[in-house]
């Protein structure tokens, strides 16, 4: 099912694009107006679109970055497990969501994402849930960014390990990122690209240099007496989700019903190979000891295969790619906040625009998270996040399947073959690993993720209460379709 779903959307990727600008990055058109005006539609629909390329590295940047932080897969379960592990995992959780994403992300091509598409299968109360968990899972793992970013520095630079120094460049790193959000989605779309690029470019080197010492002997390693499977689970879930991220700029791509799909399927395959090669060549390329391989090993392999050289410009490229990251995350969670106001679930004043076109507001509130949340760990951050997305797409998976069944005739641009009972069948395997991942969460954990998944529940009701006493204002965009009216569900062309 999984292979006939992705046949459909290689047809999708081979058929011709409109407009000889969609491989170029962006089409031109009016800058928006500042804060405090009022954009008329014509001027918001001739606003800069992303197109392919940049959407397809933002896609790789929401879910991946490239292979750092993977390094904790091997040190739980040894090469073996590690590199199966990306290979199957892709096909239980990652090649689902990306499927999911493709045909919702088409049906509502909008900037609240997958909030909308609960909204329209459970109505808002839920949709708020999700918006709420999807938001906070976001911000916390955007505060992992600037902490990876200063982890693979330290070694070059000792002070930033601690105290004040690591302080005054977490915070200092979040405000020149926040600035490149805040300058505008395709600002941010180019500079994933180069990014990419630049973050990639040391494993290839780092392979061809390692090919004389390759022993495929070593891949084979495995020891299922000795084996972390929270670490290993937490890690593999981390380092393959967040497909659905894209969404939430659907509105903001230029001719989402056909760039969605093809992105997502570049993308798909870009990440997995992203994650897979670099293993294959750091575990075949040196003797094994699981206890060295934590966060920044890959810079000390390319230390051995390449000198020292090779080990700076990795150490670069691990620094560029979390700073690749944090502004794809960041342009998600920021339009998540605006997408939502336009479907009056916040107040208006999360609608602004900066002159950028971007959510001034939505970057505020967002920056301001990943400061407040920088003090946690590694692992804290990871786990609490996973724990929190989670049960947002736990939320996806039921939303899908309803508009299936409670909307079987809505256009859906891309749809996925198979039908409600294959759709059923295909949505199994990654809620049993949902499931096995919320056992595997600690304690600590799981208290932090419910406190902050209750005060969602609450936060809906009082919003409520304030547009009922009229002392915020809430308003539904007139550009938006109506969610009650199947055979409107979809206006919005670009």
């Amino acid at each position: 099912m999984y292979l006939t779903g992705f046949k459909r959307l290689r047809i999708a990727v081979d058929n011709r694009q409109e407009g000889s600008e969609a491989i170029m990055g962006v089409s031109n058109g009016d800058e928006y107006v500042a804060v405090g005006e009022s954009p008329s539609p014509e001027r918001r629909n001739h606003a800069r679109k992303v197109s392919v390329l940049p959407l397809v590295f933002l896609i790789f940047y929401e879910v991946s970055g490239g292979p750092f932080g993977v390094e904790d897969t091997v040190k739980a379960a040894g090469p073996l497990l590690s590199l199966v592990g990306f290979l199957v995992f892709p096909l239980i959780w990652s090649v689902p969501e990306a499927l999911i994403t493709a045909e919702m992300g088409t049906m509502f091509p909008e900037n609240s994402g997958y909030v909308v598409w609960v909204s329209s299968a459970l109505g808002d109360y839920w949709g708020f849930q999700q918006g709420w968990m999807k938001w906070l899972s976001g911000v916390i793992d955007n505060a992992l960014y600037p902490v990876l970013f200063l982890d693979y520095l330290k070694s070059g630079i000792p002070a930033l390990g601690n105290g004040v120094p690591r302080v005054v460049a977490t915070w200092g790193l979040t405000f020149v990122l926040t600035y490149l959000n805040y300058r505008g989605l395709t600002i941010v779309g180019w500079v994933a690209v180069f990014l990419g690029i630049f973050s990639l470019l040391p494993f290839v080197f780092m392979g061809l240099l390692a090919i004389p010492d390759l022993k495929p002997s070593r891949w084979y390693a495995a020891n299922v007496d000795d084996i972390d499977w929270n670490l290993y689970l937490n890690t593999l879930f981390w380092n393959l989700n967040y497909w659905d991220s894209i969404s939430t700029l659907a509105g903001e791509v230029e001719n989402p019903k056909k760039t969605l799909p093809k992105a997502l399927f570049y993308a798909l395959i870009l990440v997995v190979l992203g994650y897979f090669l670099p293993l294959l060549v750091g575990t075949g390329a040196v003797p094994l000891n699981r206890e060295l391989w934590t966060d920044g090993y890959f810079s000390d392999i390319a230390m051995i295969v390449g000198g020292v050289w090779l080990r700076w410009w990795l150490q670069a490229a691990a620094a560029m790619s979390n700073m690749g990251m944090f502004v794809a995350e960041m342009s998600s969670d920021s339009f998540q906040l605006l997408g939502m106001a336009e479907r009056a679930m916040l107040p208006e004043f999360f609608n602004k625009r900066s002159r950028y076109g971007t959510p001034l507001i939505g970057i505020l509130f967002s920056a301001s998270g990943v400061i407040l949340l920088s003090w946690l760990s590694f692992q804290e951050i990871v786990a609490a996040e996973n724990f929190l997305y989670c049960f947002g797409m736990i939320l996806e998976f039921i939303a899908f399947v309803v508009l299936r069944i409670k909307q079987p005739n809505a256009p859906r641009p891309y749809k996925i073959p198979g039908g409600t009972a294959g759709m059923i069948i295909m949505c199994i395997p990654p809620t049993i690993l949902i499931c096995v991942v919320l056992a595997f969460s600690s304690f600590k954990v799981m208290v932090i993720s419910l406190i902050a998944t209750a005060i969602g529940l609450v936060l809906q009701p009082c919003l409520k209460f304030l547009e009922k006493k009229r002392w915020m204002k809430f308003s539904v965009s007139s550009e938006l379709p109506d969610l009650d009216n199947e055979d409107n569900i979809q206006p919005l062309v670009h």
